[in-house]
């Protein structure tokens, strides 16, 4: 086993056989214990697909057992286990089994629609068995199996004997990430899914289209400058390429295809979202026609070509999306527009059903007395009262899903003099509700229970949290939004499955506490934290002199670290770049890269970090003397990265544009750059180089 999962909750070894669950994230709905020795994953281990369910589900059920196999291998740190077999229980002669199978029955959601995301589970020293409601059930079973795992107090990992079952209390548990006004690479995005499918969330809303919000932009002559993005790639010779102007901030087909199957693998549906007829700037850059007058983010809907180009849009990319329902976004327009509005939202309502899938809109007040919006849409509700009143909508016959904004929403890094904290507000989702019982879905307002609805309400679908990036591409890096992110979703997971006063079994704030930084470290299938295998006095790497480029073993390593060097730039301002044609030209040399790795670049001008994913520089209020040496001892957590030079302290910090009003500035957070030591381009000398976890 990898000793460090058994570490985080300081526990002592005992024998083997526990009769007790280990609280974990979320919490299991009920478990009976056993006094018999429990169940001990072992090199041996063989994990069996039922044959008379392997290809139930979509996906499979044996797709799901070739994903958790990967995982296993990745939590308990074994060489090996056997490939995954098909067969039965019966015909095993294994001594250690782990059993997935389908036909669990009677698991309902709170509001006692049918799931086939419950499972129970049956663990004795011989075989952990699996047996879900569907394909996704065993899934979220085997999460359980993992984070037991990680919890054991057993010095060997031993799980508990006992019989279980569960089921989540409501179909809608996930998060929402402002992708369009901060560009992500698709493997970051399939990393959260992945984080994020450990906690048992199973919906990914991508909002894919939007710009940036700037009020002397927006009604001046320059607002074709004010950053906006539309986040899929149209195929070469699509009548809708001229929507794309920042081409290498796209995702192709196949690249979302791929993120697409990653988070399917992992029980997570991505729902797409593509903003009309507000937030439209991307759309009125390529047809200005379309855009009101002194307003070009909001779309005409009464020009005769709006519509059409919106359906063209989706008519392109509605056949990458596996998922049955999309968002079109659909908020915060003109509301003396509200039955252009509510026209349009029931037109594509209508055009996207005939091609197979539903839609959701966000919660907009369309204030008008002669039409409505059709209650076939969902309506993800996120301010309250001032643009929906859910538990009006839910008396008038509509789904909802609970965004609320003071319980749910979070802002790359800052925001608006602190309207929206930098994770979720632990005190909220614990006690602030009325009647101090903690958040859940079906709770809307923190001091008006009236304005709350209860867990069985069957027309509340369930909760996704948000990410917001308003402030663009500057204000974060991705690792910076993770970081946002990790402790928000695990807290946000155990609310929207297990609610809030509806089981006994639910954990307290302190159980989260204790077990939470156990299971961030024990997420498997992805790095998130950037962490690396335990090192002979936390040092990653000690050189005395780097004279040539030198590669680590380590792409990238997460704060907190110390990683320090002596440096004497060379005084070359130019360099020979040679040509195809055998020649060559001078162009200007700015000193090179000190340092680089996945996430971050070390450049000699200004001492300049890079985020490669955005190409930001941020540079440092210092500029490196070339005629002596300087030596730099940088420092860096999770909110911040510093560094000391002869005895001056200098910060990493970005400057935020806030609704065009004003500027503040906000520290930055970087990994360090770890993998190559002194890059081509750098010509001058380096010694006592060294990279120290801690800062």
């Amino acid at each position: 086993m990898n000793a460090l999962l058994f570490l985080g909750l300081g526990l002592l070894a005992s024998l083997r056989a526990t009769t007790s669950l280990q609280p974990q994230i979320p919490s299991v709905a009920s478990f009976t214990g056993s006094n018999v020795p429990g169940f001990l994953l072992s090199t041996s281990t063989q994990i069996i697909v039922d044959s008379d369910f392997q290809d139930s589900g979509s996906p499979s059920l044996i797709t799901y057992a070739q994903t958790f196999r990967s995982d296993l291998l990745f939590l308990a740190g074994l060489a090996s286990i056997p490939e995954v077999r098909i067969g039965s229980l019966e015909d095993s002669d294994a001594s250690s089994i782990i059993f997935l199978t389908l036909g669990a029955t009677n698991h309902t959601y709170f509001s006692g629609v049918a799931t086939e995301e419950g499972y129970d589970f049956v663990i004795n020293s011989r075989s952990y068995i699996i047996k879900g409601s569907g394909a996704i059930g065993v899934w979220w079973g085997t999460r359980t199996l993992l984070q037991q795992l990680a919890l054991s107090p057993t010095s060997d990992g031993t799980i508990a004997a006992g019989s279980g079952s569960d089921t989540p209390g409501w179909e809608v548990r996930g998060f929402m990430l402002d992708a369009a006004r901060h560009w992500f690479e698709p493997s970051f995005l399939a990393d959260l899914c992945i984080y994020a499918s450990f906690f048992k969330l199973q919906t990914f809303h991508i909002h894919a289209s939007d710009n940036i919000w700037d009020q002397n932009f927006i009604s001046g002559p320059d607002w074709r400058k004010l950053y906006s993005a539309f986040r899929f790639q149209p195929a070469a010779g699509s009548p809708i390429a001229g929507l794309i102007q920042l081409r290498n901030e796209t995702w192709s087909k196949d690249d979302f295809t791929a993120l697409q199957t990653t988070c399917s693998h992992h029980g997570v549906t991505i729902v797409p979202e593509v903003d009309t007829p507000g937030h439209s700037l991307a759309i009125s850059k390529w047809k200005p026609e379309l855009a009101i007058p002194n307003a070009p983010d909001n779309l005409n809907l009464s020009h005769p070509d709006t519509i059409p180009t919106i359906k063209a849009i989706w008519d392109e990319i509605l056949p990458w999306f596996t998922s049955a329902e999309v968002s079109i976004g659909a908020d915060e327009y003109d509301p003396s527009l509200a039955n252009d509005y509510i026209s349009f939202v029931n037109e594509m309502s209508e055009y996207i059903s005939q091609r197979g899938k539903s839609i959701r809109i966000w919660g907009t007040n369309e204030p008008s007395t002669t039409a409505s919006i059709n209650t076939s849409v969902t309506v993800q509700h996120w301010d309250f009262p001032g643009d929906s009143i859910p538990v009006q909508l839910m008396n008038r016959g509509y789904r909802v899903i609970n965004s609320e904004q003071q319980f749910l929403y979070l802002d790359g890094k800052t925001s608006d003099e602190g309207q929206f904290p930098l994770e979720l507000v632990q005190s909220l989702m614990w006690s602030g509700a009325p009647g101090g019982g903690g958040w859940a879905p079906n709770i809307f307002s923190p001091d008006d229970s009236s304005n709350n609805t209860s867990p069985d309400n069957p027309l509340l679908r369930g909760s996704i949290m948000a990410l917001w990036n308003d402030w663009g591409n500057n204000a974060t890096t991705p690792l910076e939004i993770y970081y946002q992110l990790s402790r928000s979703l695990a807290v946000f997971a155990e609310k929207v499955w297990a609610g809030s006063g509806v089981r006994d079994t639910a954990l307290s704030q302190e159980q989260f506490n204790s077990i939470y930084p156990t299971l961030n470290v024990a997420a498997p299938g992805q790095n998130l934290n950037r962490a690396v295998p335990s090192q002979p006095n936390n040092i990653i790497f000690q050189y005395p002199t780097v004279s040539e480029p030198r590669i680590s073993a380590f792409d990238s390593v997460g704060p907190p670290y110390t990683l320090t060097f002596t440096i004497k730039p060379s005084n070359v301002t130019e360099i020979n770049v040679p040509l195809s044609d055998g020649t060559s030209i001078l162009v200007p040399h700015d000193g090179g890269v000190i340092f680089a790795g996945n996430d971050s670049k070390l450049h000699v001008q200004s001492l300049s970090f890079e985020d490669p994913t955005t190409q930001i520089r941020y540079p440092l209020s210092y500029t490196l003397p070339t005629d002596t040496f300087t030596t730099v001892e940088m420092h860096a957590t999770r909110t911040y990265t510093y560094a000391v030079i002869e005895g001056s302290v200098y910060w990493w910090m970005t400057d935020l544009d806030i609704w065009g009003e004003y500027m503040k500035p906000a520290n930055m957070s970087f990994a360090a750059p770890s993998h190559f030591i002194r890059g081509d381009d750098f010509f001058g000398e380096l010694h006592n180089v060294s990279l120290v976890l801690g800062s």
